[in-house]
Order: structure tokens, then C-alpha cells, then sequence
């Protein structure tokens, strides 16, 4: 079973930056770099959503405009790590930030991802 472990998230003032780490173990089917990796988060109230995906080949999507500009997605396959790298964060990127993988092509919405990670709290406040 694949397990992914996300680590990285705190407290941030608005404009600060954060990096998010998720470390993949469990693949017995296939290697961590035949998957597709990816970011969602959740705020309170809200449904998850995706932030961006990489994909086994590199290829990378932003969910939205604004996050395509300040956060940036990376994989490691050789440490078997995606991480999330956020700058300039603001009040509504408060939120559970979530690592998620899928054996076969992901894209921003849900039914795409097979496995999920437990989240890591990122809360920007002044």
C-alpha cells in the first residue's frame, strides 16, 4: 500500500514563504516514478481542490492561475519526494495541504487520486 507523508507546514505571516515535503513509501507494483504526484488542499468550510500536479514524465499543472505564480511543484525520484514550494502566501492559502498520488494520469479534480496523504496545516496569519 502506498504511503505518503507530508511534511513542512506551520504558522506564516502574508507575503512569508513555506516548503512542503511529502516523502511516498509502499510501491510494490510499480516504482514511485511511474506516478503521477500531486497538492490538494482543503480550508475550513470548503471542498479540496487541487494545487498542482507532476506528472511521471515531469510535465506540471496548476490548478489556478494565482498558484501557478507562486507555488511551485517538484518531484525527487531518486529520494522518492514531491514537494510544494509556496511564496508571497496570503490569508485564503490558510488551508490542509494534502500530498496525493495516482498510478496513472492525475489531473486537479478528486476521482483522479488514489492515494492521499494525511495533511499538513498551513495557516498564514499576521
Amino acid at each position: 500500500e502506498v504511503q505518503l507523508v507530508e511534511s513542512g507546514g506551520g504558522l506564516v505571516q502574508p507575503g512569508g514563504s513555506l516548503r512542503l515535503s511529502c516523502a511516498a513509501s509502499g510501491f510494490t507494483e510499480s516504482t514511485y516514478d511511474t506516478y503521477a504526484m500531486a497538492w490538494f488542499r482543503q480550508a475550513p468550510g470548503k471542498e479540496r481542490e487541487g494545487v498542482a500536479i507532476i506528472g511521471a514524465g515531469g510535465g506540471i499543472l496548476y490548478c489556478s492561475t494565482s498558484m501557478k505564480g507562486r507555488f511551485a511543484i517538484s518531484r525527487d525520484n531518486s529520494a522518492n519526494t514531491v514537494d510544494l514550494q509556496m511564496d508571497n502566501l496570503k490569508f485564503e492559502d490558510t488551508a490542509t495541504y494534502y500530498c496525493a498520488a495516482s498510478p496513472r494520469t492525475a489531473n486537479c479534480l478528486l476521482h483522479t487520486i488514489n492515494y492521499w496523504g494525511q495533511g499538513t496545516q498551513v495557516t498564514v496569519s499576521s
